[in-house]
């Protein structure tokens, strides 16, 4: 069956999928592994690089794939591992995706501590030393990644809902588009396809009934739409981006990332991030939104994947 059979319901829409999934070591790996085999991927951790073309150039899978790679795989190299990712005329034609795990040094310091693990590159050294040398390798691996998902502050069953999110059966196969709100103050969320700049637009910090509130609210987002510049950017971005996203999909791109940032990350994003998510829901793409700054102030969901296409659209 091909992707777009709406007979289909296995992982993915297709039972030639296959995701390619790694990391640096601690960011959730084999918990990523189990929860897409949980869902029906056939799931192979560890495989040596070598075996990887054999696996490739046979005959076509009974179901979707995941295979785990990281540093302790043997016969690991990134130059290796980059060839597989962007080599794209397998035999089998499989559209592969690249899931990566990603989460911040000092994260990882702090679960390698708590598990007294030792790190595989720095068996006989301070696990800061072997996560450094890991980021070294997998830096052009994170640049290839069609989806990224830092498990900083997710625990095990955060990280199992966004996979469910992303990669559970649907009903169709289209480019899966989330929207994020940030502060420059913080820099750029990671993985982030598309940034767009709100610092231009009447800022409700300044007025004292409206600081205290977020961009989700009315009042909020009644002043930032007062603009008079504020109608303009919004029929733009919006045209653009439902120029773009068939044009991605039809290219293959199975994830779109797109930012919205301002000085606080609390009112003006927060309300363009919500007036776009809402405009693609109900257009019918599948949407989820995340507001990192409100995430951090336990003022939205939690550290989860945030608000999906369905909330959205009865909002």
């Amino acid at each position: 069956m091909s992707a777009s059979d709406p007979d289909d319901t296995r992982p993915g829409g297709a039972a030639d999928r296959l995701v390619l999934v790694t990391g640096p070591s601690g960011a959730g790996r084999s918990t990523a592994i189990r929860v897409l085999e949980d869902m029906g991927y056939e799931a192979i951790d560890n495989l040596p690089l070598s075996l990887l073309p054999r696996l490739l150039e046979g005959r076509a899978p009974d179901k979707p794939l995941a295979l785990g790679i990281d540093v302790r795989n043997r016969d690991f190299s990134t130059n290796a591992l980059i060839e597989v990712i962007d080599r794209r005329d397998w035999p089998l034609g499989l559209p592969l995706q690249v899931l990566y795990l990603d989460c911040r040094p000092d994260v990882l310091v702090r679960r390698f501590s708590e598990t007294r693990r030792r790190h595989p590159l720095a068996p006989a050294e301070s696990p800061e030393l072997g996560i450094a040398r890991e980021f070294d390798l997998l830096g052009p691996v994170r640049a290839r990644a069609d989806l990224l998902i830092d498990t900083s502050e997710l625990s095990p069953h955060d990280l199992r809902a966004e996979l469910e999110h992303w990669f559970a059966a649907r009903g169709s196969a289209r480019l899966a588009v989330s929207v994020h709100s940030f502060s420059y103050k913080r820099g750029l969320p990671r993985g982030l396809d598309m940034v767009l700049d709100c610092r231009f637009l009447k800022n409700p910090y300044w007025e004292a009934a409206l600081r205290g509130q977020d961009g989700r609210t009315e009042g909020v987002a009644a002043y930032v739409r007062s603009d008079p510049r504020f109608e303009g950017f919004r029929a733009r971005v919006t045209d653009l981006v439902e120029v773009l996203l068939p044009a991605y999909e039809a290219e293959g791109k199975a994830y779109l990332a797109i930012g919205f940032g301002c000085t606080g990350g609390q009112h003006r994003s927060v309300c363009m991030a919500e007036t776009l998510a809402a405009s693609l829901a109900e257009k019918g793409w599948q949407v989820s939104i995340r507001h990192r700054e409100l995430e951090r102030h336990g003022l939205s969901d939690g550290p989860g994947p945030g608000r999906r296409s369905e909330e959205l659209r009865r909002s």
